[in-house]
């Protein structure tokens, strides 16, 4: 006689729900979190932040697509246009964009094709031109460009316009000034944090007069420039994306403790403790340093730090923008109502007479035509064009 199975609890129980959840695996728990999150309305954006910095942070390249741009309030369905056939055309920052994007080569993946390759370094170019174009208050700095080909990489031309456009004129203004003077004062903030919390570590460069200037690229790149694997550039841009505008400060000085030995190891001169700093290790625990960083920023948070004699008053476009920034964000629809107010729209323009619809409205439906037949072309083609309309089937496939 066979026994009898036991009978589950009802789909609905909400008790057998916590109980799946709790015998997830972390991953697979961190993606149904940010599912619910991006489907939330208005957006869960606390989550989404608490998931770009914990542990693994976005996990994926996919969901990295959808939750960038929420970090940064972006609409994905109302991105700038591809940039203009004419945006070289007598641009002051021309030759030097050219240059910086020409020397990027290692930036892109180890044997990729030649003709590929120059394709993206041709959208870097535009892309940055086109920023700068729209944005005349913002000043071209070397090290730009190391932003761009990481997003570009990941999302896309016009998401990268979209996010770089967002980027430079808050977490990046700073940087962006017509002088390095908003920059130095940002740097400035490693030394008290380092006094604060190792000052053998931090009168020992004091007197080795090493300065700031070692932490300068790490900075104004996100590390990007530093790093050469790709996924460790990733995980922090999660991070930083998700968090204060100097925390990147602070993960600095997170670096320079946990090289503490090494430094007062080393001869306490600025020659010596330069060339150390300056050589960044590629295996830093990076979980580990992040958890620190975090730390250490509610430890010792920018307010605090400002009575530092080593700070002068200044005022930071991206601290005193950043609440606003923040709440920006908190009152965003998701993509599901997004897309079918786009639909909404483009419906009430196809009921216009055709001799009332402007050109302009011709052209979007030309493009919405383009869309459809795109979905056709299955997931990876619309991953590649940055047009996918649907995308939580494929998220929940992550799941189980």
């Amino acid at each position: 006689m066979k026994k009898a199975r036991k009978r589950l609890p009802a789909s609905g129980s909400q008790a057998s729900v916590r109980k799946h959840e709790e015998q997830l695996p972390w991953k697979k728990q961190k993606l149904l979190d940010i599912h619910q999150a991006l489907n939330s309305d208005p957006v869960d954006i606390e989550t989404l932040r608490r998931a770009a910095v914990s542990e693994g942070g976005l996990l994926t390249d996919d969901i990295r697509r959808k939750v960038w741009p929420k970090l940064l309030s972006i609409n994905v369905y109302n991105l700038p246009a591809k940039p203009s056939k004419d945006v070289r055309e007598d641009h002051k920052d021309y030759r030097q964009v050219v240059l910086d994007v020409r020397r990027s080569m290692r930036r892109f993946p180890k044997g990729m094709r030649v003709d590929e390759r120059e394709v993206l370094q041709e959208q870097l170019i535009d892309i940055i031109l086109d920023v700068l174009r729209r944005n005349p208050q913002l000043h071209y700095y070397q090290g730009y460009h190391d932003f761009v080909v990481t997003f570009l990489r990941v999302v896309g031309e016009k998401m990268t316009i979209a996010i770089m456009e967002k980027l430079s004129n808050h977490h990046l203004r700073d940087f962006m000034d017509p002088t390095m003077d908003s920059t130095k004062h940002i740097l400035n903030y490693l030394m008290p944090i380092l006094e604060r919390v190792d000052r053998e570590l931090h009168d020992f460069m004091i007197r080795s007069e090493v300065g700031t200037i070692f932490a300068l690229s790490w900075l104004i790149t996100w590390y990007g420039y530093v790093l050469s694997d790709f996924r460790h550039i990733l995980r922090l841009y999660d991070f930083f994306l998700a968090s204060h505008p100097l925390m990147a400060i602070y993960f600095a000085a997170v670096i320079v403790l946990y090289r503490q030995k090494e430094v007062k190891s080393s001869e306490c001169d600025m020659a010596s403790v330069h060339h150390l700093l300056s050589q960044m290790p590629q295996d830093l625990p990076y979980e580990e340093l992040i958890g620190r960083a975090q730390s250490l920023f509610m430890s010792c948070p920018p307010s605090l730090l400002t009575q530092s004699a080593a700070l002068q008053p200044r005022n930071i476009i991206a601290i005193s923008t950043f609440t606003d920034f923040q709440t920006s964000t908190l009152k965003q629809r998701p993509d599901s109502v997004l897309r079918q107010q786009l639909e909404k729209r483009n419906e009430n323009q196809l009921a216009l007479p055709m001799n009332t619809q402007p050109a302009s409205t011709n052209h979007q439906l030309i493009k919405m035509a383009v869309w459809g037949l795109s979905a056709t072309l299955g997931a990876a083609a619309l991953a590649v064009a940055q047009t996918a309309m649907d995308w939580a089937p494929e998220f929940l496939s992550q799941l189980f």
